[in-house]
């Protein structure tokens, strides 16, 4: 059984990727090129997606939220209009 932080993927690469793939896996003594690629990934990924959200951020969304006052407005629930209406949908 797959761990929830797993994803299967079915990837193309081309020659030279599968090569470089190949020789991370041996340098770093890896079991296949999956773990190659998670070991990139986890060098470089940084430099395009946070791993986790920093605390500021969720302040500044949940502050964000409470500003629109799309929630406190009234004590009815909105529809799905309604909600894509104030989203621009």
């Amino acid at each position: 059984m797959l761990s929830k932080n797993i994803v299967t993927l079915n990837l193309k690469v081309n020659k030279y990727s599968n090569k470089v793939l190949g020789v991370v896996k041996e340098k770093l003594s890896l079991k296949n090129k999956s773990q190659a690629l998670n070991e990139i990934l986890n060098i470089y990924g940084k430099d395009f997606v946070e791993r986790e959200p920093k605390e500021k951020v969720i302040k500044d969304i949940i502050q964000e939220v409470e500003s629109l006052k799309i929630f406190k407005s009234n004590s009815k629930e909105l529809s799905y209009k309604e909600i894509d209406d104030l989203c621009g949908i």
